[in-house]
């Protein structure tokens, strides 16, 4: 599995980060840089740099577009820029009024969402993928890991057992 080795060490030592937020957004409410910060630190595998953004819809759909080819804003965009002196680094991208859409029409808490594609876009930056279904399963395991241990519920509620 992608990434056991690093789970067993996660556990051991606190990885450091260094995490910039930047509100691009006029949404509201969004969480603080504290709650980011917390979030983003319980899916770090090893030390790293993020930035993490929170944009509008036309901000959230042009780097869709212009990265992806996808003309539509999504909830999380990740960029890794992998690793350097044992420091991975990457930008985090959250589009506000997509997580707040999703939030409502999935039931959801709105800060139990944004943890969930924080941590989410966390593991894309670390290499973690769900392009297949086993990496789909080894990741969601994963988040849903992190998310009980920040105290949130499962975020895949029909996946429940």
């Amino acid at each position: 599995m992608k990434g056991e080795g690093k789970s067993r060490k996660a556990k051991a030592l606190k990885p450091g980060l260094s995490l910039s937020v930047q509100y691009a957004s006029v949404a509201s409410p969004v969480p603080t840089r504290a709650q980011f910060r917390r979030w983003v630190g319980a899916a770090l595998l090893q030390r790293a740099s993020v930035t993490l953004r929170i944009v509008d819809e036309e901000e959230g759909r042009a780097l869709n577009r212009d990265y992806r080819g996808k003309d539509y804003a999504t909830n999380v965009l990740t960029f890794a820029y992998g690793e350097e002196d044992g420091v991975f680094s990457g930008d985090i991208v959250l589009c506000a009024p997509v997580v707040e859409k999703e939030a409502r029409e999935q039931g959801k808490d709105l800060l139990a969402h944004y943890a969930h594609l924080s941590v989410h876009g966390v593991l894309h930056m670390q290499g973690y993928d769900h392009e297949t279904d086993a990496e789909a399963r080894d990741m969601e395991a994963l988040e849903v890991e992190i998310l009980r241990k920040l105290r949130f519920n499962h975020p895949y509620p029909s996946e429940q057992s």
